[in-house]
């Protein structure tokens, strides 16, 4: 079997640093208060500090040993929790969901609850910077076991890990990740569901819950979004 430590630590191996944490550690170094939601295991935040960030940053995340990860720093403060769940009134100036977080919210119930949540965090004219994947590239189409990715993973074990679409209703896509031996034979199996929104559709569900879109880009280099990018990058407002 793969534990939940193992699979945290596996997580930050296979999502090294890169261009999306360059474009969200500038918005953080330019803001005094930052929330985090889904901080995962902290290496955003890390990197603030590292860096010399001296305001509040606070990490919120409902996975526990993601969070064990995160609290090798004590200078963060790290919270268990969804968005949804999130009490926080006019404390941050940011607020960022990196890693296509953001498409967690696969119902329209969950998505209004956690963005009037994140919301009510801000401060008056305060920022809240998200991606979601392009739904028009139809990216889970490349998710299949053809493409997995053969690694040795942080405790030296020799691993498989692929990925396997179960299904597509509407702008919902359910699939597996299985961290597996050489062999096939699976060692963990996750199943997740991602919602991927079209732009209108976010600016709607934005600006409903009080935000409106301050930027938005196709690239991590904010080129413009065309319909064969694939990333959909929103900086919205509080008003």
């Amino acid at each position: 079997m793969y534990s939940d430590a193992e699979n945290a630590a596996l997580y930050d191996m296979l999502n090294a640093w890169g261009p999306s944490d360059d474009f969200y550690l500038d918005l953080v170094m330019a803001a005094e208060s930052v929330l985090d939601v889904g901080c995962g295991t902290g290496v955003l935040l890390h990197r603030a500090r590292e860096n010399g960030h001296r305001g509040r940053l606070v990490g919120l995340d409902p996975d526990r040993a993601a969070l064990d990860r995160a609290r090798a720093r004590d200078d963060v403060d790290w919270v268990v929790g969804t968005a949804a769940s999130a009490r926080w009134d006019r404390e941050f100036e940011l607020a960022v969901m990196a890693s296509h977080a953001f498409q967690v919210f696969v119902t329209d119930d969950d998505l209004r609850a956690s963005l009037t949540a994140i919301r009510a965090a801000l401060v008056d004219g305060g920022r809240f910077a998200f991606e979601t994947r392009n739904p028009l590239p139809r990216p889970w189409e490349r998710w299949t076991p053809d493409n997995a990715v053969e690694l040795v993973d942080p405790g030296g074990r020799h691993i498989r890990v692929f990925h396997r679409v179960e299904s597509v209703v509407g702008d919902v896509v359910t699939f597996s990740e299985t961290v597996a031996t050489p062999a096939g034979e699976p060692l963990r199996v996750d199943r997740t569901s991602l919602r991927f929104l079209p732009p209108d559709a976010l600016d709607s569900f934005l600006g409903a819950a009080g935000f409106a879109v301050e930027a938005r880009y196709g690239d991590w280099s904010r080129g413009p979004l065309t319909p064969t990018s694939r990333e959909i990058i929103t900086v919205a407002r509080r008003i």
